[in-house]
């Protein structure tokens, strides 16, 4: 299959490396110094090599914010029934923008990034399928997932959100807070090592995607219970209440394991 990646980002660079040795596979990118390191594929800077390439599935792998700005511009220079396909963490206003294209769209979600995921090892991640849109789009993509290991979920454009606002914006937000309150410290412990490590990571995102992943419509509840809980833990604290820091130790350990063995 001819495969016209967008973006030689980091997950545009890794799609082009997964699919390049089992199908014809170009990259299109503006800033010529981001395909140095890209191989086993022809590099576009035209609209014109787009054109004469002729692809049969677009992947858009641009920074979120410009996801629907670049698929407007490569449009016109795309065959008729060219699959286009997006990767995005967030899909708000990508589903009034695929059925407005009239053209044959697939939309996924790799739940995971280059800065935290072992990319040679992914049994352990997930990747969400869009369950509408056209049937071979999703065909492939399933496919593609499966033999990385991935485990896949369908879901629709709005239950993707919902999901994203819960797995991304909480561990997203719990990060912020623990930014905006940490000090330098000569001799940091275990668990602080590793919560900077995280924070570090998570600040290393696009500020566009940060911000779209907090303004998602479903993000503002999931926040909220955030500050549900540290008002009881706060006032626990300030009660020194033992019996009610052991009733909350209780139900946070109870909410780990339960998760724990749904995810067996």
């Amino acid at each position: 299959m001819k495969i016209l990646v967008l973006g030689a980002g980091k997950m545009g660079s890794f799609f082009i490396d997964l699919l390049s040795f089992d199908h014809e596979v170009a990259v299109y990118e503006k800033d010529p110094k981001r395909m140095r390191f890209t191989y086993n594929c022809q590099r576009f800077t035209s609209m014109e090599e787009i054109r004469d390439f002729k692809p049969e599935l677009v992947i858009n792998a641009v920074t979120l914010k410009y996801t629907i700005t670049v698929f407007k511009q490569v449009l016109p220079y795309l065959p008729e029934d060219c699959i286009i396909s997006d990767i995005a963490s967030v899909k708000t206003d990508l589903k009034d923008f695929y059925e407005q294209s009239g053209r044959r769209y697939v939309s996924t979600h790799p739940m995971f990034g280059p800065t935290f995921a072992n990319l040679q090892q992914l049994s352990e991640e997930n990747a969400i399928i869009i369950s509408e849109g056209d049937y071979m789009g999703r065909i492939f993509f399933k496919d593609l997932y499966a033999k990385l290991g991935l485990n896949i979920y369908e879901y629709s454009f709005e239950e993707h959100d919902k999901t994203v606002a819960y797995s991304l914006s909480i561990p997203f937000v719990s990060t912020f807070v623990f930014a905006a309150v940490m000090k330098h410290q000569d001799a940091p412990g275990t668990t602080f090592k590793r919560h900077m490590r995280i924070a570090k990571g998570v600040l290393n995102e696009d500020d566009y995607l940060l911000q779209e992943i907090l303004f998602n419509p479903y993000t503002h509840d999931q926040v909220a219970q955030i500050r549900t809980e540290l008002k009881e833990l706060l006032q626990i604290i300030d009660d020194k209440d033992a019996k009610g820091m052991k009733g909350y130790l209780t139900k946070i350990r109870n909410n780990v394991r339960n998760d724990i063995e749904i995810n067996k």
